[in-house]
């Protein structure tokens, strides 16, 4: 065996695998997570530092390392654009799956067709907070949240939802996945590209929450 060359078994030195993570970066983790969740986009270096008692410095290197080694991504120049890609745990044994019940537009307001593709795996973590199902993305009216044209995003059922909070709203029977705003009485429904308007609910439409955004899974790229 040649001086210097590690014996098989030996583990090889240099970056850690993937599995490796602090419990400091377990923390920054579970909390961005459940940022995204309530609001829909990813917290401030300065808002996450404050829920973890640190400096937004302290959190930033948090999030380098799990960027690092896979857990969170983002968008090169875009502000609030990390997005939680995987957890420790998941493996194929902490994963359920919850119905792909059709497509939904992430543009003009269209219905979802009730009828169930097929299935996606989630995080049972996520899908656990209560019954949910996956409608497919179609359109661009949500790309500025990370919502693309052919993405698949996981929904929990729920009637009603926060200001600010990304929902699957349905106006009128026909669907639509966008930003809920309540303002002195008035309801819109805000898209995340400058080319769409905001959508007026008016007070004599049929308007029903039918859940909020908890999860986007991204279509692969070829």
């Amino acid at each position: 065996m040649k001086p210097n060359q590690p014996s098989r078994g030996q583990p090889k030195r240099g970056r850690p695998s993937q599995a490796e993570i602090t419990k400091g970066q377990s923390r920054a983790l579970d909390e961005l997570s459940a940022a995204i969740d309530r609001h829909g986009i990813a917290p401030t270096m300065t808002e996450l530092g404050d829920k973890l008692g640190i400096t937004a410095a302290s959190a930033h290197q948090l999030i380098l390392q799990l960027e690092r080694k896979g857990y969170v991504a983002r968008q090169p120049r875009k502000a609030r654009s990390l997005r939680v890609l995987r957890r420790p745990s998941q493996t194929i044994e902490s994963m359920v799956s919850v119905p792909l019940i059709g497509v939904v537009k992430a543009g003009p307001a269209m219905l979802a067709e009730e009828n169930c593709l097929g299935e996606v795996m989630v995080a049972s973590d996520l899908a656990g907070r209560g019954s949910c199902f996956a409608l497919q993305i179609s359109g661009d009216s949500m790309k500025g949240a990370d919502m693309r044209d052919g993405d698949v995003v996981i929904v929990r059922r729920q009637l009603i939802a926060e200001n600010g909070e990304i929902v699957v709203a349905l106006i009128d029977d026909e669907a639509t996945v966008k930003r809920l705003e309540v303002e002195d009485g008035a309801i819109r429904l805000l898209p995340e590209n400058r080319k769409y308007k905001p959508i007026e609910v008016q007070p004599d439409s049929d308007f029903r929450v039918l859940g909020k955004v908890i999860g986007v899974s991204h279509k692969s790229k070829v």
